[in-house]
């Protein structure tokens, strides 16, 4: 084996890793890869014999350049327009991404993860997704062990302090068929039942024809808009379940074309946001989907 091919072994086996805490920190599955693959041509042109722990080094260089990429998104999503969400990723094969654990995966998350700096998303990510010690995520972060800590807990405090319990998975998927079964009769009564006081149905299109521009708020509302959109949206429409970020989403396509993703996040409320991404740049993925 040429040392090349080592190299390639050792990245392929901690890619999956890789991938995971880009997608946690980025929120598209799309950047990730990317940035995923910018840290392969890095590590070919490294001097692989000066690096003792291979995986501590591609972490590092995944997350410091996932910090400069996420800074520089955000400025970019200054000019998007409409509201802006996580392009969701499939995780039937790997529950996890990688992780030990499925946190600051799901969209809950990411959406709450948003409002962190980027040191404290990183931290958190790495902290609570892939259990790394303290010691350790403040060498990747080029900070200190107790700074590092403050990072975490700040983190931890905001992600706690907005979220409510979410339902559990099969609860959630049941939540979201039902729904889908009242959006597309238009059944006004039953729309209005399974959604919680302050629900919100976010949609995003960066721009699209005929995808709201503004979240609708309210349970009235909310079902109004889609008892509307039943009178010409899902005639044509068909629906197919996938798994991405942990929990059951829509896949919804016309004829044959994948047109968005729709999935619900729940509580014992009932439903809190209804999230329907339809920017193709965010969901040309799910096209081989049945």
């Amino acid at each position: 084996m040429t040392d090349l091919d080592d190299a390639s072994s050792v990245f392929a086996s901690l890619r999956p890793r890789l991938f995971g805490i880009a997608y946690r920190m980025l929120s598209s599955s799309t950047e990730s890869e990317d940035l995923v693959q910018d840290v392969w041509l890095r590590w070919q042109t490294t001097d692989r014999s000066k690096v003792l722990n291979p995986g501590a080094f591609l972490a590092t260089t995944t997350t410091r350049l996932a910090i400069n990429h996420l800074q520089s998104a955000r400025v970019r999503r200054e000019t998007y327009i409409g509201p802006w969400l996580p392009e969701p990723v499939d995780t039937s094969a790997d529950p996890y991404l990688g992780a030990e654990r499925g946190e600051a995966l799901a969209f809950a998350s990411l959406m709450l993860m948003e409002k962190l700096t980027a040191h404290e998303r990183a931290a958190y990510v790495l902290r609570e997704a892939f259990d790394y010690p303290y010691a350790q995520i403040a060498d990747v972060l080029q900070s200190t062990e107790p700074a590092v800590r403050q990072l975490v807990s700040r983190a931890k405090k905001h992600m706690t302090g907005e979220k409510r319990t979410e339902v559990d998975p099969a609860a959630q998927k049941e939540l979201l068929t039902t729904f889908l079964a009242a959006a597309r009769t238009g059944d006004l009564a039953e729309l209005e039942r399974l959604l919680a006081a302050d629900v919100a149905s976010i949609s995003d299109g960066n721009g699209a024809i005929r995808v709201a521009r503004r979240p609708v708020l309210g349970p009235v509302r909310v079902a109004k808009f889609y008892s509307a959109l039943s009178t010409w949206y899902w005639a044509d429409v068909e629906i197919s379940l996938v798994t991405t970020n942990g929990q059951t989403s829509a896949v919804l396509r016309r004829n044959g074309a994948v047109e968005g993703v729709m999935t619900v996040i729940a509580s014992d409320q009932g439903i809190e946001q209804i999230l329907w991404i339809a920017n193709q740049d965010k969901i040309g993925a799910f096209a081989g989907h049945k």
